[in-house]
C-alpha cells in the first residue's frame, strides 16, 4: 500500500498502475474491495483545510482530511457540518465520507452529504486532474459532478479535494423522547410529527424489546426550546427530555454507532417510512438491533449472523444494503448486499469515459 500526499503524486501514481483501490483511514473496511492484483493507494496523508471563509459559510480541504479536524475548526466560529458526518470519532476522512455517501441523524432537516458538497477534484482513469462544481453556494456551471462522487465507492478515481458549504451551529439542543408500545403506534407517531409544521433536527426510531423509542432532537435559541418542547408533548404524548451532556451524549451514540457490537456487521438500508413494516416482519425472528434514521428514510442493522442470509432476505423485500463494519463476508464487492445496483446505460456511459481503462473497482 502506497500513502501519497500531492495531488499531483496521485496522478502520477494512478498513470503507473494498472488497477488502483484507493482507501482512506479504513474506518469502513467493508467498503474497500481490494481486487485481485491490484495496488491500494492510501489517501490519509493527502490532508489539510486548504481555505476556509467563515464569512461565506465555505470551506476546502484535501480528502483525506479527518472529518473531526475539520468540525473542531468549523466550532471554532460557530459552525458545522449539519449532516452530521458518522464516524468522526473513529477518524473518518472527508473524501471517505463522501465516496461511501453516508451521513447522519441531521441529514433529516438539512440534507444529506450530497446537498453540502460544492466542488471536487479527483484523479480519473487517466491519471488526470479532474475538477467539477466550485468554491462559491451559488454555482450551476456544467455537470454536477460532485454529486457524482457522492457514493461512487471509488468507482470512478480516488477523490483528492472537496468543499463544503457549512451551516450556524444551533445554540442549544433537547431531545425529547417516548416509549411507543408497538411498531404501528410509533410509525403513526412518526407520521404525524413529518406532518406537523415543527423545525426538527432529527428524528428516529429505536425498537427495543418493550416497544419502540421515538427519538426527537430540537436545535435552536436556549429561550425557544420550552415551548416547542410542550408542542411535542402535545403531539407525541408524556416522554422524557435530555438536555445539554445527555442530549449530545445520546446522537453522538448514533452517529458513532456505539450501539454495535465489534462482532456485528453494519449495514445501511435506504428505505421509505412504508417499507418498514415489512423489515420489521422480516427481522422479527432474529436478534438483529435496528433504528430507523431520518424520518423513516434509512435503517441502519447490527446484523450478528451470516451476511448471506440478510443477503437474501433484502433480496426478498426488494431493497438494498451497504455493509460498512464487520467482519469480511466473500461476494460482497463494495459491501453491496441485497438488491444489486443496475449497470444502467448512463452509468456505464460515465465509468467507460472517466476510467476507460478500468483502473478503479467495479461494484
Amino acid at each position: 500500500m502506497t500513502t501519497l500526499t500531492t495531488p499531483e503524486a496521485v496522478c502520477d501514481f494512478v498513470r503507473a498502475h494498472t488497477h488502483v483501490v484507493p482507501r482512506g483511514r479504513g474506518t469502513k473496511p467493508l467498503l474497500i474491495d481490494v481486487m485481485p492484483g491490484a495496488t491500494e493507494l492510501d489517501l490519509s496523508a493527502l490532508r489539510g483545510v486548504l481555505e476556509y471563509d467563515p464569512g461565506e459559510f465555505t470551506f476546502t480541504a484535501l480528502a483525506g482530511t479527518p472529518v473531526a479536524e475539520v468540525e473542531a475548526l468549523l466550532g471554532q466560529q460557530g459552525q458545522y457540518l449539519p449532516f452530521d458526518p458518522p464516524l468522526a470519532k473513529r477518524g473518518a476522512t472527508l473524501g471517505g465520507t463522501v465516496a461511501a455517501g453516508l451521513s447522519g441523524p441531521g441529514r433529516y432537516r438539512y440534507g444529506g452529504v450530497r446537498d453540502f458538497i460544492l466542488g471536487v477534484r479527483w484523479v480519473d482513469g487517466r491519471g488526470q486532474l479532474v475538477h467539477g462544481g466550485g468554491k462559491v453556494v451559488k454555482n450551476a456551471a456544467g455537470f454536477d459532478f460532485p454529486k457524482l462522487l457522492v457514493g461512487s465507492l471509488g468507482q470512478l478515481g480516488p477523490i483528492v479535494e472537496l468543499t463544503f458549504k457549512v451551516f450556524p451551529r444551533p445554540r442549544a439542543y433537547a431531545t425529547y423522547l417516548i416509549e411507543a408500545p408497538t411498531l404501528p403506534i410509533a410509525l403513526d407517531v412518526q407520521r404525524r410529527l413529518t406532518a406537523a409544521p415543527l423545525d426538527l433536527e432529527a428524528l428516529d426510531l429505536a425498537p427495543g424489546p418493550r416497544g419502540v423509542q421515538v427519538q426527537v432532537r430540537l436545535g435552536g435559541l436556549a429561550e425557544s426550546l420550552p415551548a416547542r418542547l410542550e408542542r411535542l408533548r402535545g403531539l407525541m404524548g408524556e416522554g422524557l427530555v435530555r438536555h445539554g451532556a445527555e442530549d449530545t451524549a445520546l446522537w453522538e451514540s448514533v452517529r458513532e454507532f456505539v450501539w454495535v457490537p465489534a462482532e456485528a456487521t453494519l449495514v445501511k438500508v435506504p428505505l421509505t417510512p412504508a417499507r418498514i413494516a415489512a423489515l420489521e416482519a422480516a427481522l422479527e425472528q432474529t436478534s438483529a438491533v435496528r433504528r430507523y434514521s431520518a424520518g423513516g428514510q434509512v435503517a441502519w442493522l447490527s446484523w450478528p449472523h451470516a451476511v448471506d442470509v440478510l443477503d437474501h432476505t433484502l433480496e426478498q423485500l426488494g431493497l438494498s444494503g451497504l455493509a460498512i463494519l464487520g467482519p469480511s463476508a466473500p461476494g460482497m464487492p463494495g459491501g453491496l448486499i441485497g438488491v444489486r445496483r443496475s449497470r444502467h446505460a448512463f452509468a456505464s456511459r460515465v465509468k467507460a469515459a472517466l476510467d476507460p481503462a478500468l483502473r478503479f473497482p467495479e461494484v
